[in-house]
């Protein structure tokens, strides 16, 4: 049995002596450390079949150039011959090695099989170790013994410093040389099988004197190996550094078919891609598709308003004539002459007149675009969609701050503007004009962290969200006081019943919510500010009342519209689905366009499923149904047990409050609770529903019960469409157009005079005409002196009125005393006669 050093294998001898050595490249090119520049020899023993020999094979190294690595050659054999044959180092495959640049060499991945690792012993170029790593990639066991050997290592830092930065610089595989020194193996022993006995006599001690000598020679023929690997490598990086500064680098052959690289965008190329992408988030943005949506929804709903938006009005030409004239005249003077703002062109010469009635002068900034009647009645009809379209939104957002899902946002949205009872307030802008109500409550409730669903959730604070809470809320009080006043009461009542109960945890529980020094600045300087808005809108109204003690209203004023409780069930004419079948509900009403009063059967019905299965609390609910039950009682008035303790209370103590007339408006809030109550229900059951659709395999029913969820909302839509009728304007009189202010238009009455209003939109010269919540009685004075017009008491009276102009309409005196004196001579009365068009011009 032959054993051999760990590394080099079992070699089997032949029959007729030494084992044959053929010349074999080994499995791959061996990687040399270049990091410590060591050279390992290894030898190994072999035992002849006709006597124990020992042989030490010295292995030296050998450096290749080209590829920064140290590859060794290993010479084993029974004669020099063999051993200066075998033992010659080898350059295996450098072509191979260097295609990329780089010296990497698998040590096993060149193999051919067994007779490679039968012949490892006599194989030149091979590093220490490759044997192992050959069998651990072809999944051998190491079967070889190991013996002792003389191993040689010579360290030198320097020269590894050196083999490493050739490495890196050698391209070419031409240049790649391998050189390899081999020292002839010393091998001491029997030649043949006679000698065996002899061989046999050695002592032990000859034998460690022979391994010895052989370690040593070793030693010294690696020491010679690495100068002379060395100096190669100095010369090989001297060379390539020469080529290197003598010839460029040529360009790969194929990078002409590589792509172009991309061409740096320029300053101006990124910051319209940054604006474009900011733009398409902006586009796909919930809240922008809820505006677009609600937009589209409101052009739909009250159509056809905007198919003639010049020359119709919604429902009638009253009182939508005089809210056309009061946003022109606000932004009119505005831009002239602001100081004037309360003193208004009608009702001459009574003061403070843009006070008789709700002002809508939030609406300001839309009036200041355009001139004249028809662009009062297109400012009127777009302003009329507009306000469909933020009450949708308005509604929409509370409904989404409290905790509700999108589709019941959208349904308590559309339940809150398009309510069956809101279609006779078609001709009431200021009660329409309600969207501020609940987007100023949205955005009160998200800077204050706080949802119905989820509760006070402090980290959700944000000061900015409670300063525009409060502007939207002063604007919306700047519409009118018809609904801001009840809002302003509700709201005020709501910081209170806040703060007590912040008091009230902190005395029961020893620990206050946190609030923050900024929301506490941000709600009083917000609330300030309110109040403030407030006050400066009331100042003219209390004017009015000092001027005008009669226009106070009376608790019989009340009475006449407080509305039964038949009326929450009745639909007025304008509903195109309810408005035929209710007729005879209507008729017995006493007022029926402040009386009927449903807010929406479906409404009903789906507040009513929210009671019993809604994403809110159950406490919750339960507030939500006094609150509706509270709010009707209160639009009662009178009716609801007198209304003592309601209505009636508030009429007698609230500041403000008996300027209100119409209890049924209150409608508005039950209709909001009403609204929010369906959207619970709506909500928890598009929850439940997409909990359906993803439990279910497979999925196909899926998109049916989402597409059944919509049919709340799609109910909801088709029990508020409209029949409402739109009114043809009367056309202005040419001779209003130059008429000379003052002005007095005969005939005069209520509704005839807000024509006239509207009118004098064109240049607003001063009009004694007028119509509002009151007449004063002046104007009522006027009106009975000028029966008998023209004649001297009449002239004589208008005259000390300051009324320079009379005009008086030759199509509406019939049936009137006009109709008889338009023809008279004035020429006693000391005024002038002139026909302008279908009017008679009197010059006084």
């Amino acid at each position: 049995m032959t054993t051999g050093q760990q590394g080099t294998g079992n070699v089997r001898p032949a029959a007729g002596g030494d084992a044959p050595i053929r010349p074999t490249s080994p499995p791959g090119t061996a990687k040399a450390n270049a990091q410590s520049g060591t050279a390992e020899t290894s030898a190994s023993t072999a035992k002849a079949s006709g006597g124990r020999a020992k042989a030490s094979a010295a292995e030296v190294s050998s450096a290749t150039a080209t590829d920064g690595t140290a590859t060794e050659t290993t010479g084993t054999g029974g004669s020099a011959k063999d051993a200066s044959t075998d033992g010659t180092a080898n350059a295996n495959a450098a072509n191979d090695a260097t295609n990329d640049g780089t010296a990497t060499n698998d040590a096993a991945g060149g193999s051919s099989g067994k007779d490679d690792a039968e012949n490892a012993t006599s194989t030149g170029s091979r590093k220490p170790g490759w044997w192992k790593a050959w069998r651990r990639k072809a999944g051998t066991t190491d079967a070889a013994g190991t013996a002792g050997g003389g191993t040689a290592e010579a360290t030198s830092e320097t020269d590894a410093g050196k083999t490493a930065a050739v490495a890196e610089s050698v391209t070419d595989a031409n240049k790649a040389e391998a050189e390899a020194k081999t020292d002839t193996t010393k091998t001491d022993g029997g030649a043949d099988a006679g000698d065996s006995a002899a061989t046999r006599t050695n002592t032990d001690a000859d034998e460690k004197s022979a391994d010895e000598k052989a370690a040593g020679e070793d030693e010294k023929a690696a020491g010679e190996d690495e100068k002379a690997a060395g100096e190669k490598v100095a010369d090989v990086a001297e060379k390539d550094s020469a080529d290197a500064t003598a010839k460029p680098v040529e360009a790969e052959r194929w990078d002409a078919f590589a792509s172009a690289p991309e061409p740096t965008p320029s300053r101006l190329t990124r910051a319209s891609r940054a604006v474009g992408r900011a733009v398409g988030r902006f586009l796909v943005h919930e809240w922008t598709l809820a505006s677009l949506a609600a937009a589209a929804l409101a052009v739909l709903m009250t159509w056809p308003t905007l198919r003639y938006p010049r020359y119709t009005l919604p429902q009638d030409y009253w009182d939508p004539s005089l809210q056309a004239w009061q946003m022109a005249w606000s932004g009119h003077i505005l831009l002239t002459e602001p100081a004037r703002l309360w003193q208004s062109n009608t009702f001459f010469p009574e003061l403070w007149s843009f006070a008789f009635s709700d002002t809508l002068l939030g609406y300001a900034p839309a009036g200041m675009l355009g001139s004249g009647p028809e662009d009062a009645v297109l400012r009127y009809n777009i302003m009329f969609v507009l306000a469909h379209a933020l009450a949708t939104l308005g509604a929409y957002a509370l409904a989404r701050q409290l905790g509700a899902g999108r589709i019941g946002s959208a349904v308590a949205g559309v339940a809150y503007t398009y309510a069956p009872w809101l279609l006779a307030q078609a001709g009431h802008l200021h009660v329409l004009s309600n969207g501020g109500i609940p987007l100023a409550l949205a955005m009160l409730a998200r800077g204050h962290g706080w949802s119905l669903r989820y509760g006070y959730r402090p980290e959700r604070r944000h000061d900015g969200w409670v300063y525009a809470g409060w502007l939207v809320a002063a604007w919306q009080i700047s519409l009118g006081f018809g609904i801001g006043l009840p809002f302003a009461y509700i709201l005020a009542g709501g910081v209170v019943v806040t703060a007590v109960l912040f008091v009230v945890r902190r005395l029961r529980t020893g620990r206050a919510l946190p609030f923050g020094r900024r929301l506490f600045v941000a709600d009083l300087v917000g609330g300030a500010f309110f109040a403030g808005v407030g006050l400066l809108m009331a100042y003219p109204y209390f004017k009015v009342t000092e001027l005008h003690p009669y226009a106070e209203r009376s608790i019989d004023d009340i009475r006449m519209y407080s509305p039964p409780v038949s009326g929450f069930v009745t639909a007025p004419a304008e509903s195109r689905v309810w408005g035929g079948l209710h007729e005879g509900a209507r008729g017995a009403l006493p007022w029926h366009p402040e009386m009927t009063l449903l807010p929406g059967f479906v409404l009903y019905a789906l507040a009513a499923g929210g009671l019993l299965f809604s994403v809110w609390r159950l406490r919750h609910r339960l507030l939500l149904l006094a609150g509706v039950l509270v709010t009707m009682a209160f639009a009662m008035g009178t009716r609801f047990f007198g209304g003592g303790f309601t209505y009636g209370l508030l009429f007698e103590h609230a500041p403000g409050w008996n300027a209100l007339r119409t209890p049924g408006r209150l409608m508005l809030w039950t209709t909001l609770l009403l609204a929010l109550l369906a959207a619970g229900a709506v909500t928890a059951l598009t929850d439940r529903v997409r909990e359906l659709a993803a439990q279910r395999i497979p999925s196909w029913p899926g998109p049916w019960l989402r597409l059944a969820t919509l049919l709340p909302l799609l109910l909801v839509i088709a029990e508020g469409l409209n029949a409402t009728p739109h009114q043809v304007v009367p056309t202005q009189p040419a001779a209003m157009r130059t008429a000379e202010g003052p002005v007095l238009v005969l005939p005069s009455s209520q509704n005839q005079d807000q024509h006239v209003m509207l009118w004098s939109t064109r240049g607003f010269p001063d009009v004694v005409n007028g119509g509002s919540g009151f007449t004063p009685r002046q104007l009522d004075d006027v009106r009975r002196v000028s029966q008998s017009f023209p004649d001297q008491t009449s002239v004589d009276y208008l005259r000390t009125l300051g009324v320079r102009t009379v005009v008086l309409l030759r199509g509406q005196v019939v049936g009137t005393p006009w109709e008889i004196t338009i023809d008279a001579p004035v020429e006693s009365l000391d005024i002038s006669r002139q026909e302008v068009g279908d009017a008679v011009v009197y010059r006084l």
